[in-house]
């Protein structure tokens, strides 16, 4: 999915669920603040979204937009309804959140996760596909390690043995890309 593709996402859930302001949650998040991200990092075709101030109305999303609906079979990607609780995400989260609004997007609202906060969903989730993805948001340089750390540290629901698990991962890649 790329940045176009995103705001349509935008545009249309927000008309979907009536609402003006959607928050992104999952990997295409990152096009809030990297709206040319590396291919590598826009492999998914779908967007994990949720209506901000209604996120109930994220039912509505998923069926109308959501995987095989005819959104998904006309455009070739689709919005995934979820809530707040999909992400394991810091505190203060929401006052991080990076703003979409242009003409593409329709006076709709979109809310990206910021991409350090991104890294700790992302470290959290703590599947295959996820660390490969804040592997890669290290290597090239679009989160800073030492700033991943700090939010992980603001995270109460990991647990400590996650939480030490995700450090330990966040050094040793950032020791092979040489950041800190």
């Amino acid at each position: 999915m790329n940045r176009f593709q995103l705001e349509h996402v935008i545009r249309a859930a927000a008309g979907n669920a009536n609402v003006r302001d959607i928050v992104v949650i999952g990997s295409q998040a990152i096009l809030g603040k990297h709206p040319e991200a590396p291919a590598e990092l826009l492999q998914s075709m779908e967007a994990d979204v949720f209506p901000l101030d209604a996120p109930e109305r994220s039912i509505v999303i998923d069926g109308a937009m959501g995987e095989l609906s005819l959104f998904h079979e006309t455009f070739g990607y689709y919005a995934h309804g979820v809530d707040e609780s999909t992400a394991v995400l810091p505190l203060d989260w929401k006052a991080r959140l990076v703003r979409i609004e242009n003409e593409n997007t329709m006076g709709a609202r979109g809310w990206c996760l910021e991409a350090h906060d991104l890294a700790v969903s992302k470290l959290a989730a703590s599947r295959e596909k996820d660390l490969e993805y804040v592997r890669a948001l290290v290597r090239l340089g679009l989160v800073e390690p030492a700033i991943v750390r700090l939010r992980l540290a603001e995270t109460p629901a990991l647990t400590p043995s996650a939480r030490a698990l995700a450090n330990s991962r966040l050094e040793s890649w950032s020791s092979r890309s040489g950041g800190g």
